[in-house]
C-alpha cells in the first residue's frame, strides 16, 4: 500500500511540474481590447507583474503616510492659530467712518459658491481620508456623492473667478514686502500693509486653489470613472492602473496643501480681523482697514476718487 501511494504522488510531482506555469490564468482572447478600462477586462493580471512601478509606492503612502500626513498638517495649521489668536489676537479696525464699494454682487456670489463648494469638499475629503477610523460603510459612500457635489459647485464657480480676478492676483513687489513683514500679523499693533486689492496670502490661496483645484478635478475624474484608455500614455509605456495611482498620489499631496491654505484663509477672514467677512457680505470695505491692511490699493482709490 505503502509502494501504491509513493508511486501515485511519484506521478503527480511528475505531471504538476508540467501542468504548473502552462495553465492560462485569464481566458484567452482573440484581440486586445483597448476600448475601455483594462481593469474591468480579461486583462486585470496583466497589472500585476507592473506592481512595482507605481502599485509598491501608491501602497506605502496609503497605508503608512496620507492619513498621518492630513493629520500632522491639519493639527499643526490648528495649533498656530489657536497660538497666534491666544498670544497675539485679532486686528480691529472701525467700521463706522467711510466705507469703499470693492466687492460687486455678481463677485460675491461667485465667491460664495466658491465657498459652499470647499465647504463641502474639504470634510468629505477627510471622511474618504480616515474611512477606516469612522468604520467605513455608508457614511464614507455619503461623502463620496457629496465630494463630487462640491466639485460641480467649484467648476462652476472657478472659472468666472479666475477671470475676473486674474490681474489683481499677478504677483508684485508689494507681495515681497508683504511676505518679509508677514503682512503685519505678528504684531498687536496697525502698521500700513504694503498690498493691492489682495495681499500676498490671498494670491497665494488664490492660485494654490486655482491651479490645485484644476489639477484635483482632473485626478479626481480619473479615480472616479476609472473606465477610460489614453492611447498617447499608454504608447509612452505608461498602464491604466499607473495612471490611477499616480492620480490618486497627486490628488492627495494637492489635496493636504488646498485644506491647509483653506483653513488659513478661514481663520485669517473669521478671526484675524474683527469684521473682515463683512465686505464679502455687504460688498463694502472700511477705510480705515484698507488703509492699513491694503496700502498701496487704497493710495489707488483715493486717486480715482480724485479724478
Amino acid at each position: 500500500m505503502k509502494k501504491v501511494i509513493v508511486f501515485i504522488l511519484a506521478t503527480l510531482s511528475m505531471y504538476a511540474r508540467e501542468f504548473i506555469g502552462h495553465v492560462p490564468l485569464v481566458e484567452k482572447i482573440n484581440e486586445v481590447h483597448f476600448g475601455g478600462s483594462r481593469l474591468n477586462s480579461p486583462e486585470l493580471l496583466h497589472n500585476i507583474p507592473y506592481y512595482e512601478k507605481w502599485g509598491e509606492l501608491f501602497v506605502y503612502l496609503q497605508v503608512h503616510w496620507f492619513r498621518v500626513l492630513f493629520f500632522g498638517i491639519t493639527v499643526g495649521v490648528l495649533l498656530v492659530f489657536f497660538l497666534h489668536y491666544i498670544v497675539i489676537g485679532p486686528k480691529k479696525f472701525s467700521h463706522d467712518g467711510k466705507t469703499f464699494y470693492v466687492y460687486s454682487l455678481f463677485k460675491r456670489v461667485v465667491h460664495w459658491t466658491a465657498a459652499l463648494a470647499f465647504v463641502i469638499i474639504i470634510p468629505t475629503g477627510f471622511m474618504m481620508i480616515f474611512g477606516k477610523e469612522l468604520g467605513g460603510g455608508e457614511i464614507v459612500r455619503m461623502a463620496r456623492h457629496l465630494h463630487s457635489v462640491g466639485t460641480v459647485l467649484f467648476i462652476v464657480a472657478a472659472i468666472p473667478m479666475f477671470l475676473m480676478w486674474l490681474v489683481p492676483m499677478l504677483p508684485t513687489i508689494d507681495d515681497i514686502k508683504w511676505f518679509f513683514m508677514a503682512g503685519g500679523y505678528l504684531t498687536k499693533r496697525k502698521v500700513v500693509v504694503p498690498a493691492g486689492q489682495f495681499n500676498a496670502g490671498q494670491k497665494m490661496w488664490f492660485w494654490v486653489a486655482m491651479i490645485g483645484g484644476f489639477a484635483m478635478i482632473i485626478t479626481g475624474a480619473m479615480m472616479y470613472f476609472q473606465d477610460f484608455d489614453i492611447a498617447m500614455l499608454r504608447k509612452l509605456g505608461i498602464d491604466q492602473i499607473d495612471i490611477i495611482r499616480i492620480a490618486a498620489i497627486v490628488h492627495n499631496f494637492v489635496g493636504m496643501a488646498i485644506a491647509a491654505l483653506f483653513i488659513t484663509h478661514l481663520y485669517m477672514s473669521l478671526f484675524a480681523i474683527k469684521g473682515s467677512l463683512d465686505s464679502m457680505k455687504s460688498g463694502y470695505k472700511s477705510e480705515d482697514e484698507v488703509k492699513y491692511m491694503h496700502s498701496s490699493f487704497y493710495k489707488k482709490l483715493l486717486k480715482k476718487e480724485a479724478s
